[in-house]
């Protein structure tokens, strides 16, 4: 089974509250050396068999249509699952 990655964030020039928020831990933690922090969105769309051109179009057109909302934010990345890397 094969699992293709979507990445959308908030476009630049969106505020990013919970990012702020995050930041605003960090530094309280003394997690420090981090200048922003923006939240994002990560889907994991798995399919049956390998990941093909055809279905990684497909995702594409989700991410557009549906995961992300293109008024405030950006589809970043959409792309095979590297298999190597464990990230439930």
């Amino acid at each position: 089974m094969g699992r293709i990655v979507v990445e959308v964030m908030p476009k630049p020039e969106i505020l990013d509250p919970q990012g702020k928020a995050i930041g605003t831990s960090l530094e309280r933690m003394g997690l420090t050396g981090f200048s922003a922090v923006r939240q994002g969105k990560l889907f994991h769309l798995s399919v049956d068999g390998d990941v093909t051109e055809e279905a990684l179009a497909t995702a594409r057109e989700a991410a557009t249509s549906l995961l992300s909302n293109p008024v405030i934010e950006d589809v970043v990345s959409v792309r095979a699952a590297d298999d190597q890397v464990d990230d439930r």
